[in-house]
């Protein structure tokens, strides 16, 4: 770590290669698919973030719906909602598909409020080169 200067308004850290933000794109097509790992949602890293990791997904806050083919899904069939405690009948959720090759990429959810929780396979996504804009 190093610092430009000590004075308020030319503050730098220069935090090193082990920090720097990753874009991810399809692990299928290759297909940039705007995700970075500073969009994840790390907020409530719990018990429940290491199960769906575990699971094989990662949640981020935000997606690039332009980079997606979006498929209403709605299944009837009892589960249990953790954030409300409560058992539930139908389920409303949106299948994220690359929007080049038709993989499913992963789920977006109606969260308590107006929130949306992305979450993305993790055998879907693949770290972009640096140059790989399209």
């Amino acid at each position: 770590m190093t610092l430009k200067d000590s004075t308020p308004d030319s503050f730098a850290v220069d935090l090193g290669p082990s920090f720097r933000d990753v874009t991810y794109c399809c692990g299928y097509c290759k297909h940039a698919l705007n995700l970075r790992s500073s969009q994840r949602n790390t907020e409530n890293i719990d018990s429940r973030y290491k199960r769906a990791i575990k699971k094989g997904f990662v949640s981020f806050l935000e997606i690039d719906k332009s980079r997606f083919s979006l498929a209403e899904e709605l299944s009837c069939r009892p589960y249990f909602s953790s954030s409300t405690s409560s058992w539930g009948l139908l389920r409303r959720r949106t299948r994220l598909l690359c929007c080049n090759c038709g993989v499913l990429v992963g789920f977006a959810y109606e969260k308590a409020g107006a929130n949306k929780c992305y979450d993305i396979r993790i055998s879907a996504l693949h770290p972009c080169s640096s140059s790989a804009d399209e």
